[in-house]
C-alpha cells in the first residue's frame, strides 16, 4: 500500500484517510463487517479491462473471427452488447470515471463532475471536480488492504492515480498496448491483489487517426481482442487465477466515422459488457438474469427509469460485490438494484 503524502486541506486530509473520514457518507455505505460478507463463490480477484472505443457496432462488424477472445468471452460469460455509456457524454475521461465510481457524470444530481477528456491539472482530482469526496472501486477494495491496481495506455487516467493515491497502490502508464498487457500479466502472476483495472487504448488511438469503424481503426480492435487473449491464456494457465478471477470487460463509448462526440448517437452510447470466469453463468445474457434491469432496445435511455439498462458504470458495484465488499459510497449504478452474472 502507498503512504499518501499529507496535506494541509481538510477536503484532502478526509480523500486520503479514506471512506472512515468522510462525515458525509454514512457508515453501511463503507461495506460490512468482514465476518458478515459474503462474495461470490471462489471470487478473490478481479479484473476490470476496457476497450477504448470499441462499441458493440464495431464488435457486430468483427464477429467471432476477428475478434475470437470477446465473443469467446461471451459464449462462456454473461454478457450484452446493449449496454450504455454515461447519459451525458460519450468521451473517454467521464466514462472511465464513472466506471470507476459508479455514478453519473452531472455533478448537480450526484454525479462525478468529471466533464472534460484531457490531461487537465485543474481541477487536479475527482473531488475537486465534484465539490466533494468522491469514493471509487480503488478506495473500496484498498480499505480491506488488497492493494489494487491501475494499468492504463493514456495520460488522462492519471487523473485516478491523483484522485486516490492510496487506493491505487500501482500506477502503470505506457503508450505501447503490447508492453502495457506484459506488464499487467505479470503483475497478476506475481501479486496477490484483489482488484485490477487495464484499460486499451488501440482501437480509439486508430479512430481518432484514420476514422471510427475504418479498416485501420478495424484491425486495430482485432489486435486490442488478441492482447485481450493473451491475458486470459495468463488466468488460465494459473490454478490461483483460473479458479479465483472474475473478468469484466467493457467500453467506455463506440465511435463511427471522425468522432464520437454525439451521445444522442446509438453508435457512440452502446457498447458491450461482459462478464467470465468463476461463479459466472456460462452462456447467459445480462438482461435474461436481472429481472430489475431492462432491455433498452435502440432506446438512449434516462437515469430515472425504473428498470435500467445496464451500464458501463455497473462495473465498479460488480466488482465490490463479487470481492463480497460493499458499495461503492455515494454510487448509484448496480446499487438499489443489482446486476448479477450467475
Amino acid at each position: 500500500m502507498r503512504h499518501p503524502l499529507l496535506v494541509a486541506a481538510p477536503l484532502a486530509v478526509a480523500l486520503l484517510l479514506g471512506p472512515s473520514a468522510w462525515p458525509s457518507m454514512a457508515a453501511p455505505e463503507r461495506g460490512v463487517p468482514a465476518a458478515s460478507r459474503v462474495a461470490e463463490p471462489g471470487t478473490t480477484k478481479v479484473l476490470i479491462v476496457t476497450l477504448d472505443a470499441l462499441g458493440s457496432a464495431a464488435v457486430r462488424r468483427l464477429g467471432p473471427e476477428r475478434a475470437p477472445t470477446l465473443h469467446r468471452l461471451m459464449n462462456e460469460g454473461a454478457s450484452t452488447l446493449n449496454a450504455r455509456t454515461a447519459r451525458e457524454l460519450t468521451l473517454t475521461l467521464p466514462n472511465h470515471t464513472s466506471i470507476v465510481t459508479g455514478r453519473r457524470v452531472d455533478a448537480d444530481h450526484g454525479g462525478h463532475g468529471v466533464a472534460w477528456n484531457d490531461d487537465r491539472r485543474t481541477p487536479r482530482t475527482v473531488q475537486g471536480a465534484a465539490g466533494h469526496a468522491v469514493a471509487s472501486v480503488f478506495t473500496v477494495v484498498d480499505s480491506d488492504e488488497r492493494d489494487p491496481a491501475l494499468f492504463t495506455s493514456k495520460k488522462k487516467l492519471s487523473l485516478f492515480d491523483r484522485s486516490w493515491p492510496q487506493g491505487v497502490a500501482r500506477f502503470v502508464l505506457r503508450g505501447s498496448n503490447p508492453r502495457l498487457v506484459r506488464m499487467a500479466r505479470a503483475d497478476l502472476v506475481k501479486h496477490r491483489r484483489a482488484l485490477t483495472f487495464l484499460h486499451l487504448s488501440l482501437p480509439d488511438d486508430a479512430g481518432h487517426q484514420h476514422g471510427f469503424l475504418s479498416a485501420a481503426y478495424l484491425d486495430a480492435a482485432e489486435r486490442a481482442d488478441r492482447l485481450l487473449g493473451k491475458v486470459v491464456t495468463t488466468i488460465e494457465a494459473r490454478p490461483k487465477l483460473r479458479k479465483h478471477l472474475t473478468l469484466v470487460v467493457t467500453a467506455d463509448h463506440g465511435g463511427k466515422g471522425t468522432g464520437h462526440y454525439d451521445p444522442a448517437n446509438a453508435v457512440n452510447f452502446r457498447v458491450p459488457f461482459v462478464a467470465w470466469g468463476i461463479g459466472v453463468s456460462a452462456g447467459s445474457d445480462l438482461y435474461d438474469l436481472n429481472d430489475d434491469y431492462r432491455e433498452p432496445g435502440s432506446r438512449r435511455t434516462r437515469y430515472d427509469a425504473k428498470r435500467p439498462p445496464v451500464r458501463n458504470g455497473d462495473a465498479a458495484n460488480l466488482a465490490t460485490r463479487l470481492l463480497g465488499l460493499g458499495r461503492v459510497p455515494g454510487s448509484e449504478f448496480g446499487f438499489g438494484v443489482r446486476l448479477n452474472v450467475r
